[in-house]
This record gives C-alpha cells, sequence and structure tokens, in this order.
C-alpha cells in the first residue's frame, strides 16, 4: 500500500539524505584539490558550475518552471559574483596552498561573521556572555591554524591562502545577509540552477582574464582530475543539492544543518587517510575550537526580537556548500 501523501517518508531515505549532505559534501573539499593540483582552479570551478548549472536550469524549465525574469537574472548575477566568483573561487585557488581539510574547517567560520554582522552592523543579536565566549574561541581555532609564534610541532598552514579563505567565508557571508531582500525565482532549483550558470560564465570569464587558459592542455589532464570534476558536478552540486532540498522539506532546519558541523570533520578525515594530508595537533586543536564556536553559535536561542539568523541564512544559501 503506498503511503498517503501527508505521511512521513520512510526512515531509510531521511538516513540516506543525510548520508549524503554528510558525505558528499564533506569530500567535495578533497575533490576540488585532486582536480586544482591539475587544472587551473577558477576554470575547474567555471567547469563545475557551467555543467551543474545548465543541468538545474534545464531540468526546470523541462519541468514547466519559468525562466527567471530580468530582474531576477539581475539578482543572481550579483549574488553569484560574490558565492561562486569570490568564495568558490578563493576556495578552488586556496586549496593548491591549503590542506584540502583545513579548508573545510576555515569555511566553517561563516556564522561567526553572520554573528559579528548581527551584533555590530544589524544590531539584531545583543552580546551575550555565551556569543562572545563562542566568538573568541572561533577566532582562537584560526589563530591556531595560522599562528607562527606558538610551536604545535607542525607547520601552520600557508597564510595568503588562509587569507583568501577568510574572505571567501565573508563573502558567503555578505551574500547570505542579501538574499532575502533579492528578487529571485521562487523555485529554489530554478533560483540556484540560475546562479550556478551565473556563476560558472562569470568564473570562466574570469579565468580567461587572468590568463589561465593559457598553457592549459586538457588533453594532458589525468583521468583521475576529470573524475574530480565529474564528481563535483554531479555528487555535489546535483545529489547532494537534491538531497538537501528533499529534506528541508521533511526535517527541521535544525536537523539539517548539522551538516555544517559534520563536513569539515568528514573533510579532515578524508584528506588525512585519502590525500595524505597531514592531521597533527594543530589541526586538532584549531579544528575543534572551530566547530566548538559554530556549533554555540548557531544553537543559541532566539530573542523576543531575532530569530537565529545567522541558523536561517545557513540554510537559505546551502550548496558550498558548501556545498562545497
Amino acid at each position: 500500500m503506498s503511503p498517503e501523501p501527508n505521511s512521513p517518508p520512510a526512515t531509510w531515505k531521511v538516513l540516506l539524505a543525510f548520508a549524503i549532505i554528510y558525505f558528499v559534501w564533506g569530500s567535495t573539499f578533497l575533490a576540488i584539490r585532486v582536480g586544482v593540483r591539475e587544472v587551473p582552479p577558477l576554470l575547474l570551478a567555471g567547469m563545475r558550475f557551467l555543467l551543474a548549472g545548465a543541468a538545474l536550469y534545464g531540468w526546470m524549465r523541462l519541468r514547466g518552471t519559468p525562466s527567471p525574469s530580468r530582474r531576477e537574472w539581475g539578482a543572481a548575477t550579483l549574488l553569484a559574483v560574490l558565492i561562486f566568483v569570490l568564495d568558490y573561487g578563493l576556495l578552488f585557488w586556496a586549496e593548491r596552498r591549503v590542506p584540502s581539510g583545513v579548508a573545510a574547517v576555515m569555511m566553517a567560520i561563516i556564522p561567526l561573521f553572520m554573528a559579528i554582522a548581527e551584533i555590530v552592523i544589524l544590531k539584531t543579536q545583543p552580546l551575550t556572555a555565551r556569543l562572545a565566549l563562542a566568538l573568541l574561541v572561533g577566532v582562537g581555532g584560526v589563530a591556531v591554524l595560522v599562528s607562527r609564534t606558538v610551536s604545535f610541532g607542525d607547520a601552520p598552514i600557508d597564510l595568503v591562502g588562509a587569507c583568501a579563505l577568510i574572505v571567501a567565508a565573508i563573502s558567503w557571508s555578505v551574500a547570505s545577509a542579501l538574499t532575502r531582500k533579492m528578487p529571485l525565482p521562487a523555485a529554489k532549483a530554478m533560483s540556484s540552477g540560475a546562479q550556478m550558470l551565473a556563476g560558472g560564465v562569470l568564473l570562466t570569464v574570469t579565468a580567461a582574464s587572468l590568463g589561465e587558459f593559457h598553457g592549459f592542455h586538457p588533453e594532458v589532464v589525468s583521468g583521475k582530475a576529470w573524475l574530480a570534476l565529474a564528481y563535483l558536478t554531479v555528487a555535489g552540486s546535483i545529489i547532494a543539492y537534491t538531497a538537501y532540498v528533499w529534506l528541508i522539506h521533511h526535517e527541521s532546519p535544525t536537523k539539517v544543518g548539522t551538516y555544517a558541523y559534520v563536513n569539515p570533520i568528514v573533510a579532515v578525515l578524508l584528506g588525512y587517510y585519502l590525500g595524505g594530508e597531514a592531521m597533527g595537533r594543530r589541526t586538532i586543536v584549531g579544528t575543534l575550537c572551530v566547530l566548538a564556536s559554530v556549533i554555540v553559535i548557531t544553537t543559541s536561542p532566539a530573542t523576543k526580537t531575532r530569530r537565529p539568523a545567522a541558523v536561517k541564512q545557513m540554510h537559505e544559501l546551502a550548496e558550498k556548500p558548501q556545498s562545497r
């Protein structure tokens, strides 16, 4: 007997969807590092989002969803600059200098910037002792990863790469604040497809303007790098995104948002076991500090005048993450 339309989904479907957003999105950081070893970073990102964006856009058009209006394309393009050119572009570029697991940890600091913006700029969040401690712990975690004055027995991460990742996280945070006020398509898949498509075009143009096509010979790129691109496109941007959208309609945003805590752990472990990346005391301490900070910030109770916007914004702009 088929389930009623409003009946809860089967448990195995929920578990599978959670497994996908936990492990697929967590593994994309290693896939990026594999790809950028042989393909210029912005070009690789451009190809990924051109393919994924075209697939999502085409799928929605075939289902009868109208194409975005001119205003909606304008909003999608502005967000594409912040999310894809700056956030993803800098992430792909930084992964030539920073281990994939650490890159995932650095990108997990996005809620810190959202909380700071709410406290300092928007004035919608009071600076409580709980939040102040969480922010200090998070900043301390980043300091541990980049510090050259404190010895943890292993080398700090590349400072330029770390700065690029911080700018990327800030760019995502700005996009999170803007997205709620932008005239975007009502259908989430069409909105994401349009943003990915615009982002793919802009990344490819940026790659060309920076000379990434010069000296790039696709015929000498190994199958491993092309496989990484295929994985990022199909698994990371299409399958995981579909699982996320399905989950957000069947589970609470708080539960679905736990991917933000799990993805960095998955990325660090995969980078260590499959990518040959170091996992010394510095990485462990920095990761634990950042994740503890993120958990405290995103689980902070709402005030009378505000719902936890950092959590809401994370859900509205999920992948990248990430999806990543």
